[in-house]
């Protein structure tokens, strides 16, 4: 199953470190999500979750303010076993219980440098957003008009 992980580039050091990236909640097409995005295929529905995964990295950069404002997604394969729905926090919501090798990450999706001053405000005003804040989401909506560049995993070192 792809899952999209959220974190950061500070994070990101002890992916490089450990040769594994944590266990922890991500986003994956499960039933419900295939369910409200019907008419969708599945490349659409996986950048839909790769967003959400990207707005979760924010709230991990609010919670890091020593942390690059960079949000970094991993896309990584993880087998079903390894893996709880959890619908019951939100659609498309998955706990990989296991760490996940280093050599199961498929992609690292990250903020190029033009990002930074839209991802820095939009840090700041996650958790604002998420109790409705309307200004607040303005400021979310303009970090995600900025799209996450493509790595290799053997690129994590470079970004670090």
């Amino acid at each position: 199953m792809r899952v999209y992980l959220a974190s950061t580039l500070s994070a990101a050091q002890g992916v490089l470190a450990d040769r594994v990236v944590p266990a922890g909640l991500g986003f994956a097409v499960t039933g419900s999500v295939r369910e409200w995005y019907a008419q969708s295929d599945t490349d659409e529905m996986e950048y839909a979750l790769l967003l959400e995964a990207a707005r979760a990295s924010l709230r991990l950069l609010d919670a890091d303010p020593r942390a690059p404002r960079r949000r970094l997604v991993f896309a990584v394969e993880v087998d079903d076993h390894h893996v709880r729905f959890r619908d019951d926090l939100d659609r498309g919501v998955v706990e990989v219980t296991v760490p996940v090798p280093i050599a199961e990450v498929r992609a690292i999706h990250v903020d190029g440098a033009d990002a930074q001053a839209a991802v820095e405000a939009a840090a700041a005003a996650m958790v604002e957003a998420d109790l409705g804040g309307e200004d607040a989401a303005f400021l979310v909506d303009e970090a995600d008009g900025y799209e996450l560049l493509w790595y290799a995993t053997q690129e994590l070192a470079d970004l670090i």
